[in-house]
């Protein structure tokens, strides 16, 4: 319909909205994906999220037992605070305070990375959330000949042919 020279836009298309799938998945991770009707997505979201999170918290944990082990060691003359450390060196102690250090960071990063995917996959599907293909498309390969002058290949007036083939994409 036209109203004034000007197009009316249909209510339909606008019913959905990209960053309301951004800020329900912010909000709750997951919710966007339903927002979008994907809900199949949920699962893998949470799997992820929890994973990572399960890891980041286990070498949190580790980092801190090892750390108050080095430093309780540093302040007492190499005494073991825990007995199950007591047959590691204080240098072995810090190497493994320094590993896990190390792992925390990483963990923390690639959760901060999943739930950015998280996000990202939330926009971009409530991008493409009325997007239709239809089942008419197609794909035709099929052998030409292209002219191409200024040879005397096929030809003998200096026009020649020149084999080829034609995709033709239709949707």
């Amino acid at each position: 319909m036209q109203h004034g020279g000007v197009r009316a836009q249909s209510t339909t298309a606008k019913d959905h909205s990209p960053n309301k799938a951004l800020i329900l998945s912010a909000v709750l991770p997951g919710a966007g994906q339903a927002y979008n009707h994907q809900a199949w997505k949920i699962p893998i979201v949470y799997a992820a999220l929890g994973g990572m999170g399960y890891y980041t918290l286990y070498n949190y944990r580790e980092m801190k037992s090892y750390k108050d082990e080095y430093l309780y060691r540093v302040n007492h003359d190499d005494t073991p605070l825990e007995a199950d450390y007591a047959a590691f060196p204080t240098s072995n102690i810090y190497n493994l305070y320094e590993t896990y250090n190390k792992s925390f960071q990483l963990s923390v990063i690639i959760t901060v990375a999943v739930y950015g995917l998280n996000l990202i996959d939330a926009y971009v599907f409530g991008h493409l959330f009325d997007f239709q293909i239809t089942d008419d498309l197609t794909l035709n390969v099929s052998p030409e000949l292209l002219p191409s002058g200024g040879g005397k290949l096929w030809g003998n007036n200096g026009f020649s042919f020149v084999p080829a083939a034609s995709i033709r994409l239709t949707f």
